[in-house]
């Protein structure tokens, strides 16, 4: 079952075209990665989720029924560019806006005083806005999208301007809501933490989607079929004539043991080269090399043809 699913929305503004038939789908209880360069068309995507916008062709759908008003109560969304009335005090504030998501004052207050506590930031909660650091800004903003527990989530660049310790911390409240079954979009630029949270992403650039799929066969998909390999030869030997119809693309030797890196070519498997080694070789490590997110974003973006809007 499919939390969210679009299919060929396009927005057009003036002389730009923001989105061509762009399709997702966010499968429940998922954290799905929504990546792309700066201007791909990210935001406008999340803006028409969020009914801030409406597209100019394709449909929505939330929860197997097409995007109706009401779900906007459904949805929790954090956007990049933060927004808290700076002259209220940090806890009245707090309580307004999740009274705006449906919840009553005593249930709001409850919870956000519990959530203050978690998050340490309990003794501003009678500060104003405007008192805050930055980072303590964004834990209430967090806490408030969270608050009134919505089956979808949507973080953009959750993780802006936070220190190592409180990106931990958020990213731990993370899993735990999905967890939970909360379905998540995540849009970040940082690659490494799409590979730690997310299970399927999509990638837009310059208006289109160009990837899309699960993670890990993504990563697996854009591979060279390479594998790095720690070993001892039980003989004198060079490694690469020990395996003659492998390619041995580099090596180094430190106290007998030789680090490699072997390329694989059609039709040879891990596991093969694995049975041919074993004789001949002690192996301390043997892993597959996989190339990043990072890696495959750069490659991908830099492939992609423009189009004329």
């Amino acid at each position: 079952m499919n939390m969210l699913v679009t299919e060929n929305v396009t927005k057009r503004y003036t002389h730009h075209l923001a989105l061509d038939k762009v399709s997702i789908t966010v499968p429940k209880g998922h954290i799905f990665g929504l990546l792309g360069p700066n201007g791909a068309g990210k935001t406008t995507l999340i803006r028409i989720i969020n009914q801030i916008t409406a597209p100019d062709s394709g449909t929505v759908s939330f929860d197997g029924h097409p995007l109706a008003a009401d779900d906007v109560h459904k949805i929790g969304y954090l956007p990049e560019e933060r927004g808290l009335y700076k002259k209220m005090k940090v806890g009245e504030q707090a309580v307004y806006l999740a009274r705006l998501k449906g919840m009553s004052h005593h249930a709001a207050t409850a919870e956000l005083k519990r959530w203050f506590i978690k998050f340490s930031i309990e003794a501003w909660w009678n500060k104003k806005v405007e008192e805050l650091s930055k980072g303590m800004a964004q834990k209430v903003q967090f806490i408030v999208t969270i608050l009134h527990r919505p089956p979808l989530l949507i973080f953009d660049e959750p993780f802006s301007g936070f220190d190592p310790i409180n990106v931990n911390l958020l990213k731990e409240e993370i899993l735990t809501l999905k967890a939970a079954g909360s379905t998540i979009i995540f849009s970040t630029h940082n690659m490494a933490s799409v590979e730690e949270l997310c299970d399927e992403i999509s990638l837009i650039d310059r208006s289109r989607v160009v990837l899309s799929g699960k993670l890990n066969d993504i990563r697996r998909q854009y591979g060279d079929n390479m594998v790095e390999i720690t070993c001892r030869s039980n003989n004198d030997r060079p490694l690469a004539q020990q395996i003659p119809d492998y390619a041995v693309t580099g090596s180094d030797r430190a106290d007998g043991w030789q680090k490699s890196v072997i390329r694989l070519q059609p039709g040879q498997t891990a596991n093969r080269l694995l049975q041919q080694l074993l004789p001949q070789v002690e192996i301390r490590e043997f892993r597959e090399l996989i190339p990043s997110m990072n890696d495959i974003f750069i490659k991908v973006v830099q492939q992609t043809p423009t189009t004329d809007a």
